[in-house]
C-alpha cells in the first residue's frame, strides 16, 4: 500500500481540531478538500475517527489512542524533511577529519584546533597524512576538508581560493648565501638542493624556471616533508627552497636562516575543498570558517 504523508498532516489537523472546517482553517485547505481527506484516511485505516454526535464531532476510540502518535511521528517528519539550522557548539560532538599539507598543519593546525575547542569542546580534529596519489577520499566522505596547493578538477568538489603563498630559500647560519654577497641565480643553480615530494619527484617548477636562464640545478636528495628537509638543510650546506609560511615557526627552532628566491616566480595558491555533499552542513560549513580564519592569522593569504 502506498501512504501519502500529506494524510499524517491531515489526521493530525482532525484530531487537533476536532472538526473538518476547523482542520481546514489551520491547513488553509477547502473544507470539501478536508472531507475528502478525511475519506481517504477512513478508508486507509478501517476506522471512522470523527463521527458526528449532534453538532459536533467525536474522536474513536481508535483516533484517541493514536493522537499522540501521529503528532510525534509528524514533528519527526517535519524534522527530517527540515532540519534545524540552529547548531548547538556546546553540545556538538563530531570528528573532522582534515587532509592538509604538512606545512599547513604545522602552521595553522594549532589556531585552528585552538579556535574549535573554545567553541565545541566536544569537536575532534583528526589531520591525516597527504597521499603520494590521488586518492577519492573527499567524494568518499572520509575526508572533511583539504587544504594544499591543488584546486580539484571534479564538479562535485568545492574549492575556495583563501590565501596564497611564496618560495623562500631555507639554509642554516653560516650557510655560503648568507655571507654577505647578493644571490644570483647563478649561484642558486651551482648549490646542491633537497627537494620535498610526497611522490619523490627530484624535479618541480623551479627547475623549468631555471631551464628557462639555461641553468640546471643539481638535486642530491627528494624528501616527503618540509620538516624532513629543514632537518637536512640544518646539517648541511644543502639548499631547501619551501613556502614562506613554513619557514616562520621553524627558523629560530632549527637556527636557520631565510633568504629570498633569485627567480621570478608565481605565487602558490592555497586551497580549501570539501565535497558538495557539506554545502548546506553547519557543522562543516563553521569548520570551514573558523580554518579560514586560521590560515589567514598564520600568514597563508
Amino acid at each position: 500500500m502506498q501512504l501519502d504523508l500529506n494524510l499524517l498532516t491531515a489526521l493530525d489537523a482532525l484530531l487537533e481540531e476536532g472538526s473538518v472546517a476547523g482542520a481546514a482553517a489551520r491547513l488553509h485547505v477547502t473544507a470539501p478538500a478536508m472531507s475528502r481527506s478525511l475519506g481517504r484516511i477512513r478508508h486507509t485505516t478501517g476506522d471512522q475517527i470523527l463521527v458526528r454526535t449532534g453538532r459536533t464531532m467525536t474522536p474513536t476510540p481508535y483516533a484517541l489512542a493514536v493522537r499522540a502518535q501521529v503528532h510525534e511521528l509528524l514533528q519527526q517528519v517535519q524534522g527530517v524533511l527540515a532540519p534545524s539550522r540552529e547548531l548547538d557548539l556546546a553540545a556538538l560532538e563530531r570528528t573532522f577529519t582534515l587532509r592538509w599539507h604538512d606545512s599547513l598543519v604545522a602552521r595553522s593546525g594549532p589556531a585552528l584546533l585552538a579556535a574549535v575547542r573554545g567553541q565545541a569542546p566536544g569537536v575532534r580534529l583528526r589531520f591525516v597524512a597527504e597521499s603520494s596519489v590521488d586518492t577519492p577520499e573527499l567524494r568518499r566522505g572520509e575526508v572533511d576538508l583539504e587544504a594544499n596547493a591543488n584546486r580539484p578538477g571534479a564538479p562535485d568538489i568545492r574549492a575556495e581560493n583563501v590565501g596564497e603563498t611564496r618560495l623562500v630559500i631555507v639554509v642554516r647560519q653560516g650557510h655560503p648565501f648568507t655571507r654577505g654577497r647578493t644571490l644570483t641565480a647563478q649561484s642558486y643553480a651551482a648549490a646542491e638542493h633537497v627537494t620535498v615530494s610526497r611522490r619523490g619527484n627530484l624535479g618541480n617548477a623551479l627547475d623549468d624556471a631555471l631551464s628557462r636562464l639555461g641553468l640546471t640545478r643539481r638535486v642530491v636528495a627528494a624528501v616527503p616533508t618540509e620538516a624532513a628537509a629543514l632537518a637536512f638543510a640544518r646539517e648541511s650546506d644543502l639548499v631547501v627552497s619551501v613556502p614562506e609560511t613554513t619557514t616562520r615557526p621553524a627558523v629560530d627552532d632549527l637556527g636557520l636562516a631565510v633568504l629570498p628566491l633569485p627567480l621570478e616566480l608565481p605565487t602558490t595558491p592555497v586551497f580549501l575543498s570539501w565535497h558538495q555533499r557539506y554545502d548546506t552542513d553547519n557543522a562543516h560549513a563553521w569548520l570551514r570558517g573558523l580554518a579560514r580564519d586560521a590560515l589567514a592569522r598564520c600568514g597563508a593569504p
